[in-house]
């Protein structure tokens, strides 16, 4: 399920053999409207809108609707791991070393992988490449001056996660 998919959260979750609860469609649809969200930040944003549910709920959930494949979870360096809708095909990500913003950005050539290795012993099939590029986004770079170069490293003391 992506944000412009109209598929509704109860099939979705009917076709992958999970009972359609309330918990369940809520998360998928905050996670829709929120790409690259942490787990406090559902919780947040959960909370917020008036959906209140324990930790372990939302991590029992998080887990059943990653494996069954409905969302997808990516980790970068020295972040908490995000979640998405953005399950199908390749794609890759920028992230922001000031902010911690993380983006979409397609696969440029090829199909899936779009990245292939020069070896892969031991691993005959190949589905899915992951890559993440680190800079500043506009928003970071433009008022300080500050390059990539110069900015702090994700596993620094100054890293953000949003």
């Amino acid at each position: 399920m992506t944000s412009t998919d109209r598929t509704s959260p109860e099939e979705v979750l009917h076709d992958v053999g999970l009972r359609s609860t309330a918990p369940r469609r809520t998360v998928l649809e905050v996670v829709a409207d929120h790409p690259h969200v942490t787990a406090a930040g559902l919780a947040e944003l959960l909370g917020t809108a008036g959906h209140r549910m324990s930790r372990q709920s939302l991590y029992n959930v998080l887990e059943d609707l990653t494996r069954t494949g409905l969302l997808r979870s990516i980790q970068p360096t020295g972040s908490a791991p995000r979640y998405e809708t953005a399950v199908a095909g390749d794609h890759h990500h920028l992230v922001c070393r000031g902010c911690g913003t993380v983006v979409d950005v397609p696969c440029a050539v090829g199909t899936s992988p779009c990245l292939t290795p020069a070896q892969a012993p031991g691993f005959p099939v190949l589905d899915r490449a992951e890559v993440t590029w680190w800079g500043l986004c506009t928003d970071c770079s433009a008022p300080s001056g500050t390059s990539p170069a110069t900015a702090p490293h994700p596993a620094s003391d100054s890293w953000r996660t949003p």
